[in-house]
């Protein structure tokens, strides 16, 4: 039986870093990797930031547009029938941040992938420094997300004080508790250390951490009205006018609530400048591989007041 591991955590937790870092773990460990990505909505961008994997061990396909449960399940159906066919023998799954897990083990229970795959592990990345403020569907998701993890791992520990991680799992308990989740969390279901300072005997654990059966109640609401994402093509802006930009977008409350803003610009010289920003970070850097894209994720998004800050009047 082929294993797939599932990589949950809500938008901008990390896990596109966490999952690279694995992939070559596993790699090293003999394994043919194929990842399965999936974006919320139409454009897939976080598939270039995994461009540098790509190799005779590595492929990545991706899973772009689609409503979390039915479309994203047929076309799940589908990769996964691929990669068997194609010789993998491990698949990492990075579903949306906007994601209720019980589509994946949906889909594990269903002919004619339970002849082929069984569920490896299940991680949650989890943002130290959390934001506390959350709305019940962010913190259903969340819920959703961390009930069956064999592991929850703390992303940006560096960052942190011990206060901002005592608070950001004190919350994740207490949300837990709200929506009467039968599991109860122990320290030993969290890995809590820098990812830079992960020793071979820290990864061998992560890859057998497994998953853990646990109910909880559901929520059911319509991702795509309660979240959304806009698309900004073309966009003219130097790297210094667009951090100006960022640092207004995730202050205007009229905009609604950003979440995460991503994308590439290019640049004079021909490379491109990759975007990957949260209202507590960003990371801006250079790269040889774009798209002209920028996309905004969060709630109740108001695009006629957003275009503004990516088309500004004197340009």
């Amino acid at each position: 039986m082929i294993k797939i591991d599932l990589v949950t955590g809500f938008l901008g937790s990390g896990k596109t870093t966490f999952l690279k870092r694995y992939a070559e773990f596993l790699v090293d460990q003999g394994f043919q990797v194929g990842i399965i990505e999936n974006d919320f909505g139409a454009v897939n961008i976080d598939v270039l930031m995994l461009q540098d994997l790509l190799g005779d061990k590595i492929d990545v396909e991706q899973i772009v547009g689609g409503s979390v449960v039915t479309d994203w399940k047929r076309r799940f159906r589908t990769k996964l029938i691929s990669m068997a066919m194609r010789g993998f023998n491990r698949i990492l799954v990075e579903p949306s941040g906007i994601y209720d897990v019980d589509a994946f083990f949906d889909i594990l229970g269903e002919e004619p992938i339970d002849g082929w795959y069984e569920a490896g592990n299940v991680f949650t990345i989890l943002d130290a420094c959390m934001e506390q403020s959350m709305s019940k569907q962010e913190e259903y998701l969340m819920v959703s997300q961390s009930a069956n993890a064999g592991m929850i791992l703390l992303s940006k520990v560096q960052e942190a004080t011990d206060e901002d991680v005592a608070r950001t799992i004190r919350h994740l308990d207490g949300i837990m508790k709200e929506f009467k989740c039968t599991r109860s969390l122990k320290p030993e279901d969290f890995l809590i250390k820098p990812w830079e300072d992960l020793t071979d005997q820290d990864w061998n654990a992560i890859s057998g951490c497994g998953w853990v059966r646990a109910d909880h109640e559901k929520l059911w609401f319509d991702p795509k009205k309660a979240f959304s994402s806009l698309f900004f093509m073309h966009v003219k802006l130097t790297g210094e006018e667009l951090e100006a930009t960022l640092d207004k977008l995730f202050q205007d409350a009229d905009l609604g609530t950003v979440f995460r803003v991503k994308g590439y610009l290019p640049l004079p010289d021909g490379n491109w400048l990759q975007l990957n920003a949260t209202a507590g970070k960003r990371i801006l850097k250079t790269v040889p591989k774009g798209q002209e894209i920028l996309i905004v994720i969060g709630q109740d998004l108001r695009e006629p007041l957003l275009r503004p800050y990516f088309y500004p009047p004197e340009h």
